[in-house]
């Protein structure tokens, strides 16, 4: 439901925009006012919507580990540890250079300041952590019913 109220909103987004301005002497293809009132009403809806998802996440516990909301945060940290590993990796590797040789003994040699093998085992454990916790946080999502 979610999902289709952000699909919705950015429909009707981009049909206002398209429709804010028009030609002098033409009619605009929509009524920009009306669809800013249909804008709003979606709106209405979606924060509805999600103080009842924030209502049930808090009140929902899923393991051990404390409440869905608890959770959701958890995956979030685990999401940036994991880029942020993926990416420390690739730079210490050179993989996001140019492809750089050199080409005289004498030119300077670029060394990692990082175990990128180290570094990659923590990213692939971060990963498993994620599609763990993930498969908890959606195995909750269908037993749990949304809260009033």
């Amino acid at each position: 439901m979610r999902a289709t109220a952000v699909r919705r909103i950015e429909q009707l987004r981009t049909r206002i925009v398209s429709n804010a301005r028009y030609q002098e002497g033409e009619e605009p293809a929509e009524d920009a006012a009306a669809l800013l009132a249909d804008v709003e009403g979606v709106l209405g809806d979606y924060e509805t919507l999600i103080r009842r998802i924030n209502r049930t996440n808090a009140a929902t516990a899923i393991d051990a580990g404390g409440t869905l909301t608890d959770a959701l945060a958890r995956r979030d940290a685990l999401r940036w540890r994991h880029h942020v590993l993926t990416t420390a990796a690739d730079a210490a590797a050179g993989t996001n250079q140019q492809s750089y040789s050199r080409q005289l003994r004498s030119e300077l040699k670029m060394l990692s300041a990082l175990p990128v093998a180290e570094l990659r085992a923590q990213a692939d454990q971060a990963a498993r952590e994620l599609r763990e916790l993930d498969v908890r946080i959606q195995r909750s999502n269908w037993e749990v019913d949304l809260l009033d």
